[in-house]
């Protein structure tokens, strides 16, 4: 990881990544409500500067603005957690020829002990997955009305294992970029083509741009917190017949993951 410490106690973390667009569509992309939330988490961006990201029940991160100067920078800082010192971030965009910017996000925090590095080296490891989805929501849908949802089930250690049957239960098994996959008649419809299998510090993990049941985004990765693993489906429709496929298809997701992963406190029932 590449935690910076400086003497005044500052320590930081820093992603960036390079996408297509022009500065104010990528701004579109990562200062407004509903462009966060084609990429990311269910996000507001409200009028008094309040951001909410909301990462599931109970989860909500809230971030007050500090800077706003559209199309190049915009900053926020809100709480890192119970009694944690407050976490400050700057998001930047920088125009480069050929029609790309780089979106740079810096996190950072004062503190006088190393308490806290760990939180901000995870939230450091947890960019680069979002940013590939971030990549590809620019390349193909950027500026197209996205509908959401994603579901979150638990199941035995190792995460290894949990992914192998969300794998082979969808039919995704041994996928590799480039290839068309689809899943099988007894599971909800997905299909399209493997954008990335894996990824380093994190091998549980597909991407898949979809042409069924519409034009879109799947994610879906099985991770080790806290003892557990939770496994997750985040799908990411676009254009005007997205909002029509997630009213029809997320039940029918629901009670798959009920019925796989089901949210229980005893893990040894999941799978």
């Amino acid at each position: 990881m590449s935690l910076k410490k400086e003497d005044s106690g500052r320590r930081w973390v820093q992603v960036e990544v390079e996408v297509p667009g022009t500065p104010e569509e990528v701004w579109q992309a990562i200062a407004t409500g509903p462009g966060v939330s084609s990429w990311f988490v269910p996000t507001e961006v409200r009028e008094d500067g309040t951001i909410v990201s909301h990462f599931g029940p109970g989860m909500d991160a809230v971030a007050a603005q500090t800077a706003w100067d559209p199309p190049r920078r915009f900053a926020a800082e809100g709480e890192l957690g119970p009694n944690a010192p407050k976490m400050a971030t700057e998001w930047v965009i920088e125009a480069r020829s050929g029609g790309t910017c780089i979106v740079r996000v810096v996190h950072s925090l004062f503190a006088s002990t190393d308490d806290w590095d760990d939180q901000l080296e995870s939230i450091e490891a947890g960019w680069p997955d979002y940013f590939h989805i971030l990549r590809l929501y620019l390349t193909h849908f950027r500026g197209q009305p996205c509908s959401a949802f994603q579901l979150m089930g638990m199941a035995p250690e190792p995460a290894s294992a949990a992914w192998d049957v969300l794998a082979r239960s969808l039919g995704l098994d041994e996928a590799k970029p480039g290839a068309s996959r689809k899943t099988p008649a007894n599971a909800p419809r997905l299909a399209g083509l493997v954008e990335r299998a894996g990824g380093p510090g994190h091998p549980s993990q597909l991407l898949l741009r979809l042409t069924e049941p519409t034009p879109g985004i799947a994610h879906l990765f099985a991770l080790s917190m806290g003892g557990m693993v939770f496994v997750s489906v985040r799908l990411y429709l676009y254009g005007d017949q997205a909002p029509t496929a997630v009213a029809r298809d997320e039940p029918s997701w629901r009670a798959w993951m009920n019925t796989h992963f089901p949210m229980s406190g005893d893990p040894s029932k999941s799978c």
